[in-house]
């Protein structure tokens, strides 16, 4: 009778344990936490992240503009570890193909669109440091330590994902898909193929140095996107740019009304952005710069070029503020930038860059069905539009040198395009390296506070513009090459890393040493 008694307090007791765990397992699964996320909704913070702001620190690296206050920044390439984040993106990206393959079959509108922002975030990353992890990378506790692809393969891959994506949008566009939260298209594939075509031609003259690699066989990819329009759609103007739309209310513009008292005066023009336009007599200067107060005291007329004056991106901060402080350089127009809060679109792949990416293609012998001149001119006036430059009679708005916001002064200004392209600097010199200095110059000056780092990327590639170095660049006043490789790497996954390292750089992570892009 004890021993049964036993046993039925050991069958209770057992029987009280998986009630437990039963109960624990309940009670462990929130009923209020998603499981799951829609896809449209991982789009739209994916996309989120997708945005080259202007007015940041790229811009300066870019040397469009100066920041002259230390407090605020400085234009030192002194760069250290460059951020990892886009694998978190790129994360969510995977995320989102996951989650569209589970209602919609592949290929859809989600699975599409991940393969041209893999595409982009991939770039950036390769960009800012040499070889990456690619084909091993992504696969969570599957593999931790990832090896690293050589640069050669991540651009072979991005080319893959480019092509996918354009096939699969192709063939989408013309059926009934469902796409939602795409807030930079709305939602229309249509538009985002040209984007994708747009960005591979980036991707395409980024590696010219490599046109004689026949794994890549960038000179006959780039010939296929031209001379077959059906298959691949290209830009056909600035209302066709993927570009990133401001608010008053979510998404302020980087300089807007909020800000204006504080920091309004510590960012002048760069000389190197500001010194080419003036020297070729470019309107945009009226456009995107305020004339110097010291030069109008002195007696310059405000509509002149003569009063324009920007800081050399390599000057001693301590010198540049105070220069700045007596009016001696240009600010930033301030009367189109801190006006609103929305000021105007930040493109990220745009017309005008790809304007010239064809006439330098033309100019390097890549193509033979398309004019150099054409298409180089097609990007200056669309440059010169989007800046609000026109025929005739200009009407040129600057803040008032001491005044408040609400305060300006407007001057005419006229302009005649035949006038201005009949210079012999701005003429098309023909296809020859004079005739591509012009071409790799012009899309410098119509990627002002746009693209991201395109006027970095195609200065590191091709030494146009020269680059002003000196104090205030750090880094031995030299124009950096590259970011370091993060920190968090070194100890997670040092063995690939270094190997990587070794390989690129001879062992030692030097952000003045050449990638193999730009050998």
């Amino acid at each position: 009778m004890k021993k049964i008694f036993q046993i039925l307090s050991l069958g209770l007791v057992l029987s009280s344990m998986t009630a437990c765990k039963k109960s624990f397992d309940t009670l462990a699964s929130d009923p209020n936490r998603a499981t799951s996320v829609p896809a449209n909704l991982i789009l739209n913070n994916v996309l989120l992240e997708y945005n080259e702001g202007a007015f940041n620190t790229l811009q300066r690296w870019n040397q469009y503009y100066v920041c002259n206050y230390d407090y605020y920044g400085n234009q030192e390439y002194n760069w250290t570890g460059f951020s990892y984040n886009n694998y978190n993106v790129l994360k969510n990206i995977q995320k989102m193909e996951d989650e569209a393959k589970k209602s919609v079959t592949a290929p859809n509108p989600y699975t599409a669109l991940a393969k041209y922002l893999k595409a982009y975030f991939l770039y950036d990353l390769t960009m800012n440091l040499g070889d990456i992890p690619v084909s091993e990378a992504l696969k969570g506790l599957g593999n931790i330590t990832p090896k690293y692809d050589t640069q050669k393969q991540v651009f072979q891959q991005i080319l893959t994902y480019l092509e996918e994506a354009n096939t699969e949008m192709g063939t989408l566009k013309t059926t009934n898909y469902v796409l939602a939260n795409d807030f930079y298209y709305g939602n229309n594939l249509s538009k985002w193929q040209k984007a994708v075509n747009a960005f591979k031609l980036r991707v395409l003259i980024q590696l010219s140095n490599k046109e004689a690699d026949t794994d890549l066989a960038i000179k006959t990819k780039f010939a296929e996107v031209i001379n077959n329009p059906t298959k691949y759609p290209l830009f056909s103007s600035d209302d066709d740019n993927l570009a990133f739309t401001y608010n008053s209310q979510y998404n302020k513009y980087s300089t807007n009304p909020d800000n204006f008292g504080f920091d309004a005066t510590r960012y002048n023009m760069s000389s190197t952005y500001l010194g080419n336009l003036t020297t070729l007599k470019d309107p945009r200067t009226f456009f995107v710069a305020e004339p110097a107060a010291a030069l109008v005291a002195a007696g310059k007329a405000p509509n002149s070029y003569d009063a324009f004056m920007g800081a050399g991106s390599g000057e001693d901060l301590a010198s540049m503020s105070s220069n700045a402080g007596l009016g001696k350089y240009s600010f930033i127009n301030r009367k189109r930038y801190y006006q609103t809060y929305t000021a105007e679109k930040t493109t990220q792949v745009g017309y005008q860059e790809m304007c010239f990416n064809i006439a330098e293609a033309a100019n390097r012998g890549w193509i033979s069905t398309q004019n150099a001149e054409t298409w180089y001119q097609n990007g200056i006036k669309a440059s010169q539009a989007f800046y609000g430059v026109k025929e005739g009679a200009n009407t040129v708005t600057f803040q008032k040198p001491s005044g408040t916001l609400a305060e300006s002064v407007t001057y005419s200004v006229d302009f005649s395009y035949a006038t201005y392209y009949a210079q012999s600097t701005v003429k098309y010199a023909g296809n020859t390296t004079d005739g591509l200095k012009q071409i790799l110059l012009q899309k410098y000056l119509a990627m002002y506070q746009n693209s991201g780092a395109e006027g970095y990327y195609n200065w590191r590639r091709t030494g146009v513009p020269t680059f002003h170095t000196g104090s205030g660049s750090g880094n031995s006043q030299r124009v950096a090459l590259r970011f370091q490789y993060p920190s968090a790497e070194r100890i997670n996954n040092k063995t690939n890393l270094e190997a990587a390292i070794s390989s690129q750089y001879g062992g030692t992570d030097d952000i003045n040493a050449k990638m193999w892009i730009i050998k």
